[in-house]
């Protein structure tokens, strides 16, 4: 980057420099994609993602459960409250519930300037393949949010609120690893809490994670395997211009104003010695006296020379 610097007198820099910080546009902060880059960030949330493998007992296959209940890319918002799907061989072929809940939201928003995603489910209950009477997880609320806002940190967090019971017992979640729920009979439950992973550019949060290995031997359902995710949202910082974080622009009705004596005048950022107008005694007074009695003793001298000559 080139500059240049001229010298000038401090009068003439104070004439010119208020004007020029008056009238120059606000410095603005730009992110990664710096400005005029334009990209929208991107953000999505659901309520519920499930991976299972499913065994049967009558045959030698596996059947892939995949489902997500409220899945959503920005913009967009979903309230669907209930989840069902059909397997071949699977309880008649009959659909079995995955998900029932009084509140189950999720919404995603994004723009230049902030990527958010938030996913809420509040008393649900969360069912497999096999186990149509027993739920495998039921929970008061839980909730996550990712806030993506270009120039800021990115931001996730997640929440379990009230009490959790899996395979109908009571679970007491710890922060500080999975929590293992174990049934005779019935199967493992590992619960995860809470999951957030935040970069430079993206924010991830899951409210409550699930592994899970039941064997329900019921409803020709030999094995269940796989993984459950609740209430999950992530977003990606926009690349477009953060938001100015510039001072306000200064007030162009600005108004001269004397100073006394020497000093130093501040104006819209720019610093100057300058002797302004002085009043009183300074160092220019004797000769400002001087020059006065001066022309008063020439006025004088010719005072008297007029005089002189109309009386004679």
């Amino acid at each position: 980057m080139n500059s240049n610097t001229f010298r000038m007198p401090a009068a003439v820099l104070l004439a010119t420099g208020a004007v020029a910080l008056l009238t120059a546009p606000p410095a603005c902060a730009t992110g990664g994609g710096g400005a005029g880059a334009g990209g929208e960030g991107k953000a999505g949330a659901v309520v519920l993602r499930a991976g299972l493998d499913v065994g049967l007992l009558n045959k030698t296959v596996h059947v892939p459960l995949k489902a997500t209940l409220n899945e959503v890319s920005a913009p967009a918002t979903a309230e669907k409250t209930a989840l069902t799907v059909t397997l071949d061989g699977v309880e008649g072929n009959q659909p079995v519930s995955v998900l029932r809940a009084d509140v189950a939201t999720s919404k995603a928003t994004a723009d230049k300037n902030r990527a958010e995603a938030e996913a809420n489910l509040a008393k649900a209950s969360v069912h497999v393949p096999g186990l149509p009477l027993l739920s495998l997880v039921e929970v008061e609320k839980v909730t996550s949010k990712a806030v993506c806002e270009a120039g800021k940190k990115p931001v996730a967090s997640a929440n379990v609120l009230g009490k959790v019971t899996a395979l109908g017992k009571k679970v007491t979640l710890s922060a500080g690893g999975p929590t293992k729920l174990e049934v005779p009979g019935v199967g493992v439950v590992n619960l995860e809490l809470s999951g957030t992973q935040t970069t430079s550019t993206t924010a991830a949060a899951a409210a409550l994670r699930l592994k899970v290995s039941v064997n329900p031997l019921n409803l020709n359902v030999a094995q269940v395997d796989g993984e459950i995710v609740l209430a999950e949202a992530h977003c990606e910082t926009p690349t477009g211009p953060a938001p100015s974080s510039a001072p306000p622009a200064a007030d162009p009705d600005v108004k001269p104003q004397a100073g006394t004596g020497t000093g130093t005048a501040i104006a819209s950022g720019v610093t100057a010695n300058a002797n302004l107008a002085e009043t009183g005694g300074g160092s220019l007074t004797p000769y400002v006296a001087g020059g006065a009695l001066f022309l008063l003793g020439i006025g004088g001298v010719a005072l008297l020379v007029t005089r002189r000559g109309r009386t004679s």
